[in-house]
């Protein structure tokens, strides 16, 4: 039986840069998206955005804010998202790519150099930005 599936994505800022991370080895490889991935039973949202964080990059964060959600079907692999967007605070660690079977490279974009590269973003995050054209304090 289909069912939606809830993601969550973790927006790491450092200043006006948010990290970004090249998906690797599942839906959306080759296209940039926030350090993330599935809510487990009985986690927040924000357990999940801190967790989710460690594990792809090393960096422990605190989840300060809900900033919004989009509807992701994505028919076209049999999948049906809603992802969470959570605002995240670095607290300890540099960045680097842990999981190198689910990401490729990293990077620090603001968020106009994210909608710059509009057509290479992970659809949630795509359609995040679509919905906040004008807001860099969303991100």
């Amino acid at each position: 039986m289909a069912h939606v599936r809830v993601g969550v994505g973790a927006v790491v800022r450092e200043g006006e840069r948010i990290l970004v991370l090249r998906r690797a080895g599942a839906h959306g490889a080759g296209t940039w998206g926030l350090p993330g991935g599935h809510q487990e039973f009985g986690e927040s949202p924000e357990e999940t955005a801190v967790r989710e964080v460690a594990e792809e990059t090393g960096l422990i964060v605190a989840a300060r804010s809900r900033l919004g959600f989009t509807d992701d079907p994505m028919p076209e692999i049999g999948r049906h998202y809603v992802t969470l967007f959570i605002g995240c605070e670095r607290l300890t660690g540099e960045a680097q790519v842990m999981e190198p079977e689910k990401a490729t490279d990293l990077a620090w974009l603001t968020p106009d150099e994210l909608r710059a590269r509009h057509d290479e973003l992970f659809a949630p995050l795509h359609r995040f930005l679509d919905l906040n054209p004008r807001s860099t304090t969303t991100m």
